[in-house]
C-alpha cells in the first residue's frame, strides 16, 4: 500500500484550507463523492430500476459495519439517521422503574445527555459524574453506580476534551452487574478499534460524517441480540417488520433483527456514500490510521507550550484525534474566529479551541496552522 499516493488520489481539498475539524464534520474522500454522483446520475436516467441493487450495497454495508466493531452479526446492526435517534431508541425504549438511575460523566455531548434527562418523567435520575482527571475516570463512573443503575452510557471519546474512556474496564464491571452498557461512538469509530465483544457493550451508536468521512443523516446503531426484545419500539413503519414487502400482511410483527429499528425507506444516498467511505478506511486498515492520528495529536502536543494550556490529556492511552487547548490571558472565542478566518478550520470547544487532524492531514499542514496560531497570540 503507498500511503501518499492514495491520499494524494482521494484528497483533494483547497490547498489555502488546513482542515482540522474532523471531530465536527469530515471532508468526503474523493471515492465518496463519486459514489455520490454516480447513485445521482442512475436515478436521474433510470429511477429505480435498479432497486435490487441497492438492496445489495445496503447488505455491503451492513458487512463493512460489522467487520468495523467485530458485531456477531449483521443482524445486530440497524441503519438510523443519527446519533441522536439511536441514544433516544435506547432510552426512550427501556421500561424505567421509578428510582432507576443512569450512570454517565459530565462532559456528554447533548446527543448523549438529553434523551437520558428526558427520562425524569419515568422517576429516573441521570447521574453526571466528574471524569475531568483522566486516570481515575473510569473509577469515578463505577463507584457511582449502585444497586439501582439501569445504564452506563458513555462517550468512547469525548468531543470537546479529548479523553480517551476505557471501555473495556466498563463494560467488563456493567456486565458482571447486569447493567446496560451504551457507548457514543462517534469520536472513535473510524480511527480506534472498537471491539463489540471485547467492550462487552450492549449499544453502539456512531454518525457516518466525523471520523468515518461518510455524510451526515446515516449512522450505525448496533444493538445486542440478548437485549434487542428489552427495547418497546416507539416508531413504526413497513420496513421494521419480520416480512418487509409483504404490504398486504394484516398480522405483522417486528423483525426479530436490528431492522426493528428501522422504520421506513432506506437513506439509500447515505449508504452509497458511507460505504465508499468505509472501503478506504478498509484499504487503509484502522490500525495504520490509530497510529497515524495519535502521531499527529502528539505532534501537536509537542508544540504546547507555556503560553497555552492543555485541556486533553497528554498520556497516548487517554486521547485520540482530538486535542484542546487553551490560549492563557486571552479572549479564545477570539483567537478561534482568527484561525477560521485564515483558513484554519477548528472548534470552539470548552472553553478553548480544538485541533482534530485525520490521518491524511500532513503534519506539514499542522505546523503551517501552529505557525497561525503563534503569529495571532
Amino acid at each position: 500500500m503507498n500511503l501518499n499516493k492514495i491520499i494524494a488520489q482521494e484528497f483533494q481539498l483547497d490547498s489555502n484550507i488546513v482542515y482540522l475539524n474532523h471531530a465536527a464534520v469530515s471532508p468526503w474522500p474523493k471515492r465518496t463523492a463519486e459514489s455520490v454522483k454516480s447513485f445521482a446520475e442512475e436515478n436521474s436516467y433510470s429511477g429505480a430500476k435498479h432497486y435490487l441493487k441497492w438492496l445489495e450495497k445496503e447488505k455491503k454495508l451492513k458487512k463493512q459495519l460489522q467487520r468495523l466493531i467485530n458485531a456477531p452479526s449483521t443482524n445486530d446492526i440497524a441503519l438510523l439517521k443519527n446519533t441522536s435517534e439511536a441514544i433516544s431508541m435506547v432510552a426512550s425504549g427501556i421500561n424505567w422503574n421509578n428510582g432507576d438511575n443512569i450512570v454517565s460523566s459530565n462532559e456528554e455531548f447533548p446527543s448523549n445527555r438529553i434523551p437520558w434527562l428526558a427520562q425524569a418523567k419515568h422517576g429516573v435520575k441521570f447521574r453526571e459524574i466528574d471524569i475531568s482527571n483522566p486516570e481515575s475516570a473510569e473509577d469515578n463512573l463505577i463507584n457511582a453506580c449502585d444497586e439501582k443503575t439501569r445504564v452506563l452510557t458513555i462517550s468512547s471519546v469525548q468531543y470537546g476534551s479529548g479523553t480517551r474512556i476505557n471501555l473495556e474496564k466498563l463494560g467488563k464491571f456493567c456486565n458482571k452487574n447486569k447493567i446496560l452498557f451504551c457507548v457514543d461512538a462517534i469520536q472513535s469509530l473510524g480511527i480506534l478499534a472498537i471491539d463489540v465483544e471485547t467492550i462487552n457493550a450492549d449499544f453502539v451508536m456512531a454518525d457516518a460524517h466525523k471520523w468515518m468521512m461518510g455524510p451526515e443523516g446515516i449512522a450505525l446503531f448496533f444493538c445486542r441480540e440478548s437485549v434487542r426484545e428489552q427495547l418497546e419500539l416507539h416508531e413504526f413503519g413497513w420496513h421494521m417488520v419480520e416480512q418487509a414487502g409483504n404490504y398486504d400482511l394484516a398480522d405483522w410483527r417486528p423483525a426479530r433483527s436490528a431492522k426493528r429499528f428501522e422504520c421506513g425507506s432506506p437513506n439509500m444516498l447515505g449508504i452509497y456514500a458511507l460505504s465508499a467511505s468505509l472501503s478506504l478506511l478498509e484499504e487503509i486498515k484502522i490500525e495504520n490510521i490509530t497510529r497515524i492520528i495519535l502521531s499527529n495529536t502528539q505532534y501537536i502536543i509537542d508544540y504546547i507550550n507555556n503560553n497555552i494550556e492543555l485541556i486533553t490529556p497528554s498520556n497516548e492511552s487517554n486521547r485520540a484525534g482530538i486535542v484542546t487547548f487553551k490560549i492563557k490571558k486571552q479572549d479564545n472565542k477570539l483567537i478561534y474566529d482568527k484561525l477560521m478566518k485564515n483558513n484554519v478550520i477548528c472548534a470552539n470547544r470548552k472553553g478553548g479551541i480544538r485541533f482534530s487532524p485525520h490521518f491524511y492531514t500532513s503534519q506539514q499542514a499542522i505546523k503551517y496552522a501552529l505557525e497561525i496560531l503563534n503569529s495571532i497570540i
